[in-house]
C-alpha cells in the first residue's frame, strides 16, 4: 500500500512537470525562440503556447518594441586635429527575431561599436566649425550607415541623435572669446549706425529749424518794413494835414501888425529871464517903440500892413473847441488885444526893474525900441 502511494506521487509530479514544460505564456510585443534539440524550431507568439515537453526549449525572448540605447561619450578627432567628445543616442527596432538571434551574438554591442567607427569616419572629414554646425547632416549619415549594416541582423535603425559635441576646454575658451569679440563688433557697428542716424536726423532738424527761422525772420522784416512804411506815410500825411491846417488857420485869421507886436511883447519876459543876460534895458518910450516896430514890420515883404484876402477857416473835430470872432465883436477883440499888450509891457518893465536892482547903473538908453546886451556893464 505504501509503495502504491509513492508511485502515485511520482506520477503526479511527472505530470505537473510535463505540463509546466508544455505550457508557455508570451507577453505582448515579445517573441520567444523555440529550439528542439539545439536547433531552431519555431517562434512563440504573444499569448498561451504549448510545447513538446523535454524536447522543445525556449532559448531567447526578443522584445519587438523600439528600443533606445545611449552610448557613453566617445573621443573623435576632426580634420583640423582637434579632439571632440560626442555622446550619441540610437533608436532601433527588431524586425526579424530569428536573424537578430542567430546572425549576431550581441546586437547592442555591435551597434555601439559600429556607431563609434562610423562617427570617426564622418567627423574625420570635417573641421571643428563644420562639426558644430552640421549636426543634422551627421545624424543622417550615421543613421544611413547603421541601418544598412544592421539590416542583415533583422534590426532597423529609426533615428540617431548626437546629444552633445564637446570640444576641448581651450577651444571652448577661444570660441567664447571669438563669439564675444564678434558680438562686441556687431554691437559697435549697431551703435555707430545709431549715432550716424541720430546725427543725420539732428542735422536735418537743425536745417529745417534754420530754414524756418530764416523764413520767419524774412517775413518779420518784411512786416516791420511794411509797418514802418505805413507809419511814415501816416505820419507824413498827418504832418501835411497839420501844416495845411495851421497855414489855413493863420491865413483865415488874417494876422496884421498888431498881432505881430503882441507876439513880440509876449516873448520879452522870456528874453529877460535868460541866465546869460546880465544887463537888460527897457526904454521909457516903449509905446513909440512899439509903433516903430509895427511900422518896421510892415516894411517886411510878405507881411501886409493889414491882412486881406479870402482864406477858408479850417475844419476842426467836434471835440476840439473852435474860436470864432464875429463881425459884431471885432471891436471887443481889438480891445482885448490892446489890454494884453499893456500887460506884456508892464511885465517887461517889472523884469527890467528887477534887473536894475541886481546890476550896476548903465548909460542912457538909446532910441531903439528894445535893446538886449550880453556884455557886462561899464565901470564908473
Amino acid at each position: 500500500m505504501i509503495g502504491f502511494l509513492i508511485v502515485l506521487a511520482i506520477v503526479a509530479i511527472l505530470v505537473i512537470v510535463t505540463l509546466a514544460k508544455s505550457v508557455r505564456v508570451v507577453q505582448q510585443q515579445t517573441v520567444g525562440i523555440v529550439e528542439r534539440f539545439g536547433k531552431y524550431k519555431t517562434g512563440l507568439q504573444p499569448g498561451l503556447n504549448l510545447l513538446t515537453p523535454f524536447v522543445d526549449k525556449v532559448r531567447y525572448t526578443i522584445d519587438m518594441r523600439e528600443q533606445v540605447v545611449s552610448f557613453p561619450p566617445q573621443g573623435v578627432i576632426t580634420e583640423d586635429n582637434l579632439m571632440v567628445s560626442i555622446d550619441s543616442v540610437i533608436y532601433f527596432q527588431v524586425n526579424d527575431p530569428v536573424r537578430a538571434t542567430y546572425e549576431i551574438s550581441n546586437y547592442i554591442q555591435a551597434i555601439e561599436q559600429l556607431t563609434m567607427t562610423t562617427l570617426r569616419n564622418i567627423i574625420g572629414g570635417m573641421d571643428l566649425e563644420q562639426t558644430l554646425t552640421s549636426r543634422e547632416e551627421i545624424n543622417e549619415k550615421l543613421r544611413y550607415v547603421l541601418d544598412e549594416a544592421t539590416g542583415k541582423w533583422g534590426i532597423r535603425v529609426n533615428r540617431v541623435e548626437l546629444r552633445s559635441i564637446d570640444p576641448p576646454p581651450s577651444i571652448q575658451d577661444s570660441m567664447e572669446k571669438q563669439m564675444r569679440a564678434d558680438r562686441d563688433k556687431r554691437a559697435a557697428i549697431l551703435t555707430a549706425e545709431g549715432m550716424r542716424q541720430s546725427a543725420v536726423l539732428a542735422a536735418e532738424g537743425q536745417k529745417q529749424s534754420a530754414v524756418l527761422t530764416a523764413e520767419g525772420d524774412k517775413q518779420s522784416r518784411i512786416l516791420r518794413a511794411q509797418a514802418e512804411r505805413a507809419s511814415r506815410i501816416l505820419k507824413a500825411e498827418g504832418e501835411a494835414q497839420a501844416i495845411t491846417t495851421v497855414f489855413n488857420a493863420i491865413h483865415a485869421g488874417k494876422p496884421d501888425q498888431g498881432l505881430l507886436a503882441y507876439q513880440y511883447l509876449q516873448m520879452l519876459p522870456s528874453i529877460a529871464q535868460g541866465d546869460s543876460n546880465k544887463l537888460w534895458i527897457i526904454p521909457s518910450e516903449i509905446g513909440k517903440a512899439m509903433e516903430g516896430l509895427g511900422s518896421a514890420v510892415g516894411q517886411i515883404a510878405g507881411i501886409p500892413q493889414k491882412a486881406e484876402g479870402d482864406w477858408k477857416q479850417p475844419e476842426f473835430s467836434q471835440d476840439a473847441p473852435t474860436a470864432e470872432v464875429e463881425g459884431g465883436s471885432q471891436d471887443k477883440a481889438v480891445t482885448d488885444a490892446d489890454n494884453a499888450v499893456q500887460e506884456a509891457i508892464a511885465a517887461a518893465q517889472n523884469a527890467a526893474v528887477s534887473g536894475r536892482t541886481a546890476a550896476p547903473a548903465a548909460p542912457a538908453p538909446s532910441t531903439s525900441p528894445v535893446h538886449t546886451e550880453q556884455e557886462p556893464p561899464l565901470e564908473r
